[in-house]
Formats: structure tokens, C-alpha cells, sequence
């Protein structure tokens, strides 16, 4: 309570000089005529001005406790109590540079306090670096109309494939912050990265190449977090350089059609999941490891189909180029298949499943020992509402692996409620069972409850 207290006062310490002036402006702009005129009866001939440019985002605390940790063994971080006290500034603007050409620049940044209320000294220097704080330049585009039935965007983007809103299997441009799993939707995990894009439209289809120019890869947990899956640090990482012969390359064609749609997609890119190499050491003749990244070739088509209440939807994918420890030379594939439906026939309320199964093919015992499964079977079902007047937003999210749970999994259960058109109070818990699966071996007892508050404008 003290973090959150004290979270919370220096969230209105600094919104309130800026944003309290704001509205008081805004109260008094109204009086601000001396001309006399009653509003309403006079007439003018100018029209309204456009304003060039638009600024909004919003600010939030995000507190969370961990509640199931057990005590600490000697030289292990204790990470019972609080774990988050993080505040945060999302800022977006928005200007349209003519008729044709607009801009988009957001900016994230975040400082949690709970490291320093805990005491720095508690934690590694990799989850300092990690978690204390970040900024980071978010998608930061321009977008432009070419000709009629052609368009160019490039930039810092997002750019979100297939139908899923759970899961991964075709939307593979953009990596994810994965480190604290289950804590938010998988639309508010994607990274942006820096992209060339060109949209073509022809009636009901559409046609978009991309070309990405920065090799990013997924955040993960870092050594000495309580995600972390290992009791040492992971190898050093190699990371391709944003170069033009690592450039990546997408396409999709998009056809939109009445009560259902289609979408095929071909991609040249890496993978996001580095794999272990053994390499050469340059400070002694005893071999080296080091983490690298596959380049992978992709196929795939998702769907969507309207049925009544219901949504049918399914996505497939084809993979080539895995590279696995020990049979470097090898390069596996592998087939993605996802089946869902949701339904909206409950008043404001929804609720979705998702079934996802990933094969790879040639599998053998050496991919085993590296950590692969032949087959990961994922599950997701979620069920979502807005009530009393779109201000009470209950959610409820399952997702775990293999056909019991047996590989992983986490619950998530909060409710949202709009104080006011700018404030969300939102409050919950997440749930993680402990799996076969690597990334899930060790967070059993990462149960934790979470209080956040956000202001947006």
C-alpha cells in the first residue's frame, strides 16, 4: 500500500500542472468572446480550421504483488511482495502534413519504483537493465497516397497478420515483449519495428509488399528474474546487423468479401526463438556457444467466416529453416494450424476458443534435447464484456499447452471500471502452472495481483 500510495501521488503531481491548466482552459474558453454575439445566431462564411496536428496518449501506475513465492534460498532474489510499482507516459501525435501525407509519432517511457523501494542491491544488474526503467521511440511513421488505388507508409510500424486474438501462427513481422508473460494482450506485446510498405487496392482485394529494414527480436525475461527458466546466464546473444542483406521480406494478399474473408501470406524473416550454437572461442582453443537466430521462410493463409452470432476463423502456416544444437546443417520445418470460433450472441459479452498445434516434421531425440517438442499443443479461451453503460469491462483469459496443461499455462482474470471518461481503474490476478515446456518450468510461483490506474487525453 505504501508503493501504491505513494505511485498514485506522483502520478497527480505531474498530471495535474499540465492537465489541470488544460481544463481549466477549456472551462473558460467559452467566455472568451467580447464581441457581443450570441452563439448560434450568427453566421459565418469561414469554415472550421482544421487543427495540423493532434496530441494524446496516456499515463498510468501499474502495481502488482506477488503472493505465492516462498522464501528465498541463499543468493536468490527475494521476490515475495511487491514486484511492479511502474509509472508510465504514452504519447502519440498525429499531423497531416497535406490532402495526402499524414504523420504518426508515439514515444513510450516507464520508471519502477518498486526497485528502488525494495532495495536495488536485491536484484541482478541483467533485471535492473531489464525492468527498472525504458524508453522507447514506439511506431513513428509517414503515410502517403501514391495514386488513387496505391499507398506508401514507411517508418516504425505495427503491422498485424492473421485472425487470432490470442495467439501467433501467421503474425510473424513484428517480435513481442514477453518478459512478464500473461500480464497483457498479445495486441499490446508487439514491438515496432522500421519498415517500408506499399499497399495496392483493387475492389474487394488488396495487395501489400514489405520490406523490414531492422532486425529486432522478442524481449524476453532476463537472468535473475522470476521468469527466468535457468539457474545461469543464457550465451551471448548474435544479433544481425540492420544491414540491406538482412533485410526481410513480406507479402499478403487480402481479399474482403461479404460475411467472410481470406488472407495468403509469404515471408523471408528470422526467427524471433534463437536456438544455441557451438562456435569457436577466441580466447582459448576450448569451443564457445552462442545464441543465433535462423533465417526462416514462411507460407500461410488465414480466414475468417460469419455465421450468424458466430465467427469462425483458422490460420495455417508453413515454416522452413529451423536450426536445432548439435545438427547445425539440418534445417527442419514445420506446420502451424490453428481452428477457433467466437461467439457475440450474449448481450455485450464474448467469448472465444482458440486451438492451436504446432508439428515439427524429421523430429529426432537431438531436437529433444534442445529443448523442442514434436508437437506443442496450445489453448486459449477468453470471454470478455462491457456493462453497466460500456464502464464495467470484466476478462477472463486461459491459455496453456499440451492437452491437459501439462506443458504450461497462466489464467487471467481482471475487471475494468471507467471512473470517468479518462480514468480506468483496473484490477486482477494472474495465475501461472509450471510445464514441461521450457519458457513454463519454472513459474509456478509467479502468482501475482495487480492494481492499475490510467489516465488518458
Amino acid at each position: 500500500m505504501r508503493s501504491l500510495a505513494f505511485s498514485l501521488a506522483l502520478l497527480v503531481a505531474v498530471s495535474a500542472p499540465a492537465w489541470g491548466q488544460s481544463a481549466l482552459d477549456d472551462a473558460l474558453s467559452g467566455f472568451d468572446d467580447e464581441s457581443g454575439e450570441v452563439p448560434g445566431l450568427s453566421i459565418s462564411d469561414e469554415p472550421l480550421q482544421k487543427k495540423p496536428f493532434d496530441i494524446y496518449g496516456s499515463m498510468s501506475l501499474s502495481n502488482s504483488y506477488n503472493v505465492a513465492h516462498k522464501t528465498p534460498r541463499a543468493n536468490e532474489t527475494d521476490y515475495r511482495g511487491l514486484s511492479r510499482s511502474r509509472a508510465n507516459v504514452n504519447l502519440k501525435v498525429k499531423a497531416d502534413l497535406s490532402e495526402k501525407w499524414k504523420a504518426h509519432i508515439g514515444y513510450r517511457a516507464f520508471y519502477d519504483m518498486a526497485y528502488a523501494l525494495n532495495g536495488r542491491d536485491r536484484y541482478t544488474s541483467d533485471v535492473l537493465h531489464t525492468y527498472e526503467n525504458e524508453t522507447e521511440l514506439r511506431e513513428a511513421y509517414l503515410h502517403g497516397e501514391l495514386s488513387r488505388n496505391l499507398d506508401i507508409k514507411f517508418g516504425r510500424q505495427i503491422v498485424v497478420w492473421g485472425k487470432s486474438d490470442n495467439v501467433r501462427v501467421t503474425d510473424v513481422l513484428n517480435p513481442l515483449d514477453n518478459r512478464e508473460p500473461g500480464m497483457v494482450d498479445i495486441e499490446d506485446l508487439r514491438l515496432p519495428v522500421y519498415m517500408s510498405r506499399l499497399d495496392y487496392y483493387s475492389g474487394d482485394l488488396s495487395f501489400t509488399a514489405i520490406a523490414i529494414h531492422e532486425i529486432r527480436f522478442n524481449k524476453t525475461p532476463s537472468f535473475g528474474s522470476d521468469f527466468y527458466p535457468f539457474s545461469v546466464r543464457a550465451p551471448v546473444e548474435d544479433v544481425p546487423g540492420d544491414k540491406i542483406e538482412n533485410t526481410e521480406y513480406a507479402f499478403a494478399l487480402n481479399g474482403l468479401f461479404t460475411g467472410w474473408d481470406i488472407s495468403f501470406y509469404l515471408a523471408d524473416i528470422y526467427d524471433d526463438q534463437p536456438h544455441v550454437e557451438q562456435v569457436a572461442s577466441l580466447s582459448s582453443l576450448a569451443p564457445g556457444f552462442e545464441r543465433s537466430h535462423s533465417r526462416l521462410t514462411m507460407a500461410g493463409l488465414a480466414a475468417n467466416m460469419v455465421y450468424g452470432s458466430w465467427l469462425l476463423k483458422t490460420e495455417m502456416a508453413y515454416f522452413y529453416g529451423f536450426e536445432f544444437f548439435g545438427i547445425p546443417d539440418d534445417k527442419k520445418s514445420r506446420y502451424d494450424i490453428l481452428i477457433g470460433a467466437e461467439y457475440s450472441g450474449f448481450t455485450d459479452s464474448v467469448v472465444s476458443v482458440e486451438l492451436v498445434n504446432r508439428h515439427l516434421n524429421d523430429f529426432n531425440d537431438t531436437m529433444k534435447t534442445s529443448g523442442a517438442t514434436e508437437d506443442e499443443f496450445q489453448v486459449a479461451i477468453r470471454a470478455s464484456g462491457n456493462y453497466l453503460y460500456d464502464t464495467l469491462h470484466p476478462l477472463m483469459l486461459v491459455s496453456f499447452f499440451g492437452t491437459r496443461g501439462e506443458d504450461g499455462g497462466f489464467q487471467r482474470v481482471s475487471v475494468g471500471y471507467d471512473l470517468t471518461d479518462s480514468w480506468l481503474l483496473t484490477f486482477g490476478a494472474v495465475l501461472y502452472q509450471s510445464g514441461d515446456l521450457q519458457f513454463f518450468r519454472n513459474v509456478g510461483d509467479n502468482d501475482r495481483l495487480f492494481l492499475d490506474f490510467k489516465y488518458s487525453f
